[in-house]
């Protein structure tokens, strides 16, 4: 049997697969006259295809000392709870409903009646706002969003009661939560870093952008819930994927050596034409299933799934060059993105699809009897509730891609960058003597608005990470940035629509692990002299503290809290943000 012995292999950190935090130190030396190699990226030819060295050069070393592990769960648990303290307190004020939870709040509770979307009288939100629900028709409404987010609010009423504001909010707040300590995992495991992944978890905790959608009953909060789960899936499987790779391939090896052909460095030929068959990968179709909420959250969501996707494939070809197999493009393609397709689209339309059961299973929901009076035509195979529920969705889409109608709040995409026209979700005067204002005038507002120094730095830190996947083609980079991509291009492609800042939060957890990356540059690398890396720390820990200081400065106006008109006025940095 031909076998394959490789070159000896260089995995430095140079290689675009390669994690800087598994680099080496840059005071490490090695003269070139040795004759044995001292430089840990440096392996011995005849034992490439070890188990040990596959996963060396494909996932780098991964150790965490004793002393740090504890830290691992509880750095995201603690900045977790901190943003449960901003997000859970006074939840229920304002105790009316707000902005658009007059839709959505409203939905769920119709959900908890009938498992669809009914019709309300007029003037609804005063009676509704008293815990009367009297003004519930029973004619079905015509809306334009899937149904997940709505079921996620109606949970919350089902707990606490229809009639609780807190209730109403209780499952935005909770998801707000755990995203939190998600995302601190997350930057852990693309960083290997405790400390920025507790970083990202106390950004994601203060910024008032996420606070707001937090305490607030819409449906991006939903968004970027389930697109975080989708995002922290494929990342699991990235290192499951380069785990199996490793396993198969030096199993192949260690048989060749078994049969004494040419040692265990030794791998047939054949096999590295293309590689081998993974096997089902389980995280995937676990992304594949939050990505079906996701989307049957909004059709945002569509885009994820297809960014998502294709990065995963990217890391397979990605996997397979660095294992040494010769024609990683077409091995990742065969063997892997077909699978990954079968495992992530269908997946994620059979999730999608049973978000819609209430709908399924209703006699008088709207459109549910629409292809009863309209001809199959060639489509007589498809099942009348399918091509009824086909109708509906383009009826919705012709509704969001003709939604042009002028509102005072409507911010263009390019404007989300520096907050140019933040979201104002509730406003409420007083004066003198009113619901205990002392002063001639007060305020109480929720203001969509983000803590500047977060979304200022993470702006100019994603425009960064652009340089950085150019001249270093790190994964951790370009994974952030397509993720970021996937939560802002689309809204480019209708600029005459009404779109509002708030539905930046579905890439703002992406933005916050580009400031944490860049966060991560500016402290150093372990090998760095001990000055540099003081300087780094003081840099960033002076930035954080700015960024405490300045969220606990906003924090009354993202929380309803009752404030003078002119400390409110003193937050409107910008003429745009009034």
């Amino acid at each position: 049997m031909d076998t394959v012995q490789p070159p000896v292999m260089d995995t430095s950190p140079t290689a675009p697969d390669r994690d800087v935090s598994a680099e080496p130190s840059h005071g490490a030396h090695v003269s070139r006259a040795s004759t044995e190699p001292t430089h840990r990226w440096v392996k011995d030819p005849a034992k490439a295809f070890t188990k040990s060295a596959l996963r060396d050069r494909l996932l780098g070393t991964q150790f965490t000392p004793p002393g740090l592990r504890l830290w691992f769960w509880l750095a995201p648990a603690l900045t977790a709870a901190i943003g449960g303290l901003l997000r859970f307190v006074r939840l229920g004020q304002p105790n009316s409903l707000v902005f658009d939870e007059t839709y959505y709040v409203k939905d769920a509770y119709s959900y908890l009646q009938s498992g669809y979307e009914r019709n309300w009288a007029e003037k609804a939100n005063d009676l509704f706002n008293q815990g009367i629900f009297t003004s519930l028709e029973s004619t079905a409404e015509y809306v334009v969003h899937p149904p997940v987010g709505k079921w996620m609010i109606a949970f919350g009423m089902w707990l606490f009661g229809s009639d609780s504001t807190f209730g109403w909010r209780f499952t935005a707040a909770l998801v707000g939560t755990l995203s939190i300590f998600i995302l601190a995992l997350i930057a852990q495991k693309m960083f290997r870093s405790t400390l920025l992944g507790a970083m990202a978890g106390l950004l994601f905790a203060v910024d008032g952008h996420a606070i707001v959608q937090s305490r607030t009953s819409l449906l991006d909060i939903f968004v970027m819930f389930f697109a975080l789960l989708s995002f922290g899936a494929i990342l699991m499987d990235r290192d499951d994927g380069r785990r199996r790779l490793a396993a198969k391939l030096s199993k192949l090896a260690n048989a060749a050596g078994a049969q004494g052909t040419k040692g265990a460095g030794s791998i047939p030929a054949k096999a590295l034409l293309y590689g081998p068959w993974l096997g089902i990968r389980w995280w995937r179709l676990a992304a594949g299933v939050t990505l079906g909420l996701c989307i049957g959250t909004k059709w945002s969501g569509l885009f994820f799934l297809a960014a998502f996707g294709l990065m995963s494939v990217i890391w397979d070809m990605n996997a397979r060059r660095i294992a040494g197999i010769k024609f990683w493009v077409a091995g990742a393609i065969w063997k892997d993105g077909i699978v990954a397709f079968v495992s992530m689209v269908p997946v994620a339309a059979v999730t999608y699809l049973a978000t819609w059961t209430g709908w399924f299973l209703s006699k008088d929901a709207y459109d549910r009897h629409w292809a009863a009076s309209n001809p199959a035509g060639p489509w007589g195979w498809v099942p009348d509730s399918l091509r009824s529920l086909w109708h509906y969705h383009s009826t919705a889409y012709s509704f969001h891609t003709g939604l042009g109608s002028d509102h005072p709040y409507k911010a263009n995409a390019w404007s989300w960058f520096v907050m140019g026209r933040p979201t104002s979700f509730f406003v409420k005067n007083f004066e003198n003597g009113d619901g205990g204002c002392t002063v001639d005038k007060c305020t109480a507002a929720v203001t969509s608005l983000g803590n500047p120094l977060i979304w200022w730095g993470g702006s100019l830190a994603l425009l960064f990470l652009i340089g950085v996947w150019i001249a270093k083609r790190d994964w951790r980079a370009g994974a952030i940035l397509l993720a970021f991509a996937a939560g802002f291009l689309p809204w480019l492609f209708y600029p005459l629509r009404t779109i509002f800042f708030f539905y930046a939060i579905a890439y703002e957890p992406f933005m916050i692990l580009a400031l944490v990356m860049v966060l991560g540059m500016v402290m150093g690398k372990i090998g760095d002299p001990p000055w540099r890396r003081q300087q780094g720390a003081a840099v960033v820990a002076i930035f954080l503290v700015l960024v405490v200081a300045l969220s606990a400065f906003f924090y009354p106006i993202w929380a309803a809290e009752m404030i003078t008109e002119t400390y409110w006025r003193q937050h409107m940095w910008l003429p745009s943000w009034i």
